[in-house]
């Protein structure tokens, strides 16, 4: 388990506790129960105050362990999954190139002003994601019209353990984003498209995105281009 700490706008000092999903898969509930106990003791002995607890692929007896620790929920974030290939999309794309970062960032943040962390993105932190290993800028897709940028579709791949050739398990559509200037003009779902038709050229028979799931639009679509739940990262606060 993963214990972190934030510092929020405000000043407060935030603790994150975070369950990987790969932790709560493998986990007994005692052994998760233990866990979660001395991560909050944890947190107390560092000075306590307003902690986050993320527990990922959440169970139907979570709810109740957070509950032991004063933890009520208040997120969801839903992983969603689509078979490859999707329909062949009908729009101009091209990958980002290093004279793009100002006019993403401003797209971005336009786009996901109401996102709790997406909409924050910095200048620091798009060099950052594009120092990863995953990083590829010929999966990072620019839509433009009118001569400004209307969106972009920023792909990932995750490895799946092989030998390459075959070391792509999934593709995963990062970040989907359309400029409040152009929505209503029916780019999301090309967009969405020519993100999915990239990652199946690069051989994944399944894709992924992570929504709000509370973000009834964003699913709608989804749904239309044959997205399912397939599990549920849910986060919970209190003060500890």
């Amino acid at each position: 388990m993963a214990l972190e700490i934030s510092g929020p706008d405000d000043g407060e000092v935030t603790w994150t506790i975070e369950v990987p999903a790969i932790d709560r898969l493998t986990l007994g509930a005692g052994e998760l129960q233990d866990r979660l106990a001395a991560a909050v003791a944890t947190v107390r002995t560092g000075g306590g105050g307003p902690c986050r607890l993320w527990i990922g692929h959440v169970g139907a007896s979570d709810d109740d362990l957070a509950a032991q620790f004063g933890f009520s929920a208040y997120r969801d974030l839903w992983q969603l999954r689509a078979p490859l290939p999707a329909t062949p999309p009908d729009l101009t794309v091209r990958p980002v190139e290093p004279g793009d970062a100002e006019a993403v960032l401003e797209v971005n943040r336009r786009a996901f002003s109401w996102h709790p962390e997406q909409g924050a993105m910095s200048s620091a932190d798009l060099r950052a994601r594009q120092a990863e290993p995953w990083y590829d800028p010929a999966g990072f897709l620019l839509h433009e019209r009118d001569g400004r940028l209307a969106g972009f579709c920023w792909t990932k791949l995750h490895p799946g353990g092989n030998a390459p050739p075959d070391d792509v398990a999934m593709g995963e559509i990062y970040v989907i984003c359309v400029d409040p200037d152009f929505q209503g003009q029916g780019i999301g779902v090309p967009l969405t498209l020519a993100g999915l038709d990239y990652l199946h050229s690069r051989g994944p028979k399944t894709a992924m995105l992570y929504v709000e799931s509370d973000n009834g639009a964003a699913n709608a679509v989804y749904r239309r281009l044959g997205f399912r739940r397939h599990h549920i990262n849910r986060a919970y606060a209190a003060v500890v």
